[in-house]
């Protein structure tokens, strides 16, 4: 059957849904995807999986880029593309003394569906990828084409994997949608982050006479108080709230315990809201260092990481932040859309953590929104879990984001 594109003013109650037998087989391929592991940087199996799915469903050309992500494609090249982003990859389990249920088990129990990456955000990637199935499966035509990216990498280094998309692989949206978990709202923007290496340099002298050295530990004890009160006046935005910072790792460097330590290291998170720089967050560090007469540097973190098809990447710790305007025709349409799709009108909110939208909005100006099912508060906890009906009504979702999206751009265009 094939349906003809409508807009969305006649679209409403119209949209394909999955069918018994396309829920059950979302479901199917999202716990098989919570029992697959998949750290950052070892996606490999969850990445053969999803192609294989992408292939059962219906997508086209579907490939994997250099660094690993998986791309599929349905519809007419040629025209405006729209493009699903989830990654693949997650966090560890942590203490495993802390989960009930086991961390791969993709357990099905009382309608939520249990294990790492459940909600963040395999539960995204299952609708998704089920979502272009639908579309497939009924030969829905539209006047441009869905890229799906399965990408690599999100957690340690959010935007990286977008950024060898859209820059190496040539892959060049108009419009993005992020799925990382809103509890099928819409989201519009988030702060940025920033890593800083602090090295506070002290005078190495035996324990048993300290005067004679300078204790780098007692540096950062001075230094660390120094920024917890600078925390209390950062810059702060209308929309996107106050900046912070928070110092997240320390060690020591002595020749015995029974040395005073000569070196001290920090490592601070660093979140940026609209309006900052990476140079004015490093300029504030480096004052309240001088005031403080602490010895030492600051400097931006850099990351280096290899993928699982060992391509190498490395750059700053900087990730922007970024807003959409409220009044911005992806957000609006997409309102419309799961108004008519969802029964009800989502409200529209912030993610207080970071995404691939640093790359796509704040780096190459991408119109970028967020919308996935899943509780964002269940991300990188112990027994982490996804209700299953809100992952299914999902996938109806971005079927219909995809058709109103594409229409909305055709007619831009």
């Amino acid at each position: 059957m094939t349906l003809s594109l409508l807009t969305p003013r006649t679209q409403a109650n119209r949209y394909p849904v999955l069918e018994q037998a396309g829920k059950e087989a979302c479901t199917d391929f999202l716990r098989r995807l919570v029992r697959t592991p998949s750290l950052s940087g070892q996606e490999a199996s969850v990445a053969r999986l999803v192609a294989e799915e992408m292939a059962t469903v219906g997508l086209t050309d579907i490939r994997t880029d250099r660094i690993g992500n998986i791309i599929g494609r349905y519809g007419k090249p040629g025209g405006p593309v729209l493009l699903l982003n989830a990654h693949m990859d997650t966090v560890d389990v942590g203490d495993p003394d802390a989960w009930t249920h086991d961390p791969f088990g993709g357990d099905l129990i009382d309608g939520f569906v249990y294990g790492r990456g459940a909600s963040d955000m395999k539960g995204s990637l299952a609708a998704m990828v089920h979502a272009v199935g639908l579309l497939a499966r009924r030969g829905v035509e539209l006047p441009g084409e869905v890229v799906l990216a399965a990408v690599v990498q999100e957690e340690p280094t959010e935007g990286m994997a977008m950024r060898v998309l859209v820059q190496e692989e040539d892959v060049r949206p108009d419009w993005v949608v992020l799925g990382e978990p809103t509890s099928l709202q819409l989201a519009r923007g988030q702060r940025g982050r920033m890593e800083m290496w602090i090295t506070i340099q002290g005078r190495s002298a035996h324990a048993s006479a300290p005067e004679e050295g300078e204790n780098a530990l007692a540096g950062a004890a001075r230094l660390i108080f120094g920024l917890e009160l600078l925390n209390e006046n950062l810059m702060a935005d209308a929309i996107l709230g106050k900046a912070s910072l928070a110092v997240t790792g320390l060690t020591s460097v002595s020749g015995s315990r029974n040395a005073i330590p000569d070196r001290c290291d920090l490592i601070v998170d660093r979140r940026l809201t609209l309006g900052e720089t990476a140079a004015r967050a490093l300029a504030e560090v480096e004052s309240t260092m001088r005031r403080d007469g602490i010895r030492g540097r600051v400097e931006v973190g850099r990351y280096r990481s290899i993928s699982y098809t060992g391509f190498e990447t490395e750059g700053d710790e900087i990730y922007p932040a970024w807003l959409l305007p409220e009044d911005h025709p992806l957000l609006q349409q997409a309102a419309i859309s799961l108004d008519r799709a969802l029964g009800r009108r989502p409200s529209v909110g912030l993610w207080s953590f970071s995404t691939d939208g640093v790359y796509t909005m704040g780096e190459a100006g991408i119109p970028t929104i967020g919308f996935g099912p899943g509780d964002a508060r269940l991300a990188h906890t112990a027994d982490e879990h996804v209700r299953l009906a809100e992952v299914l009504r999902g996938a109806d979702a971005y079927a219909a984001l995809v058709i109103d999206l594409l229409n909305s751009l055709a007619r831009r265009s």
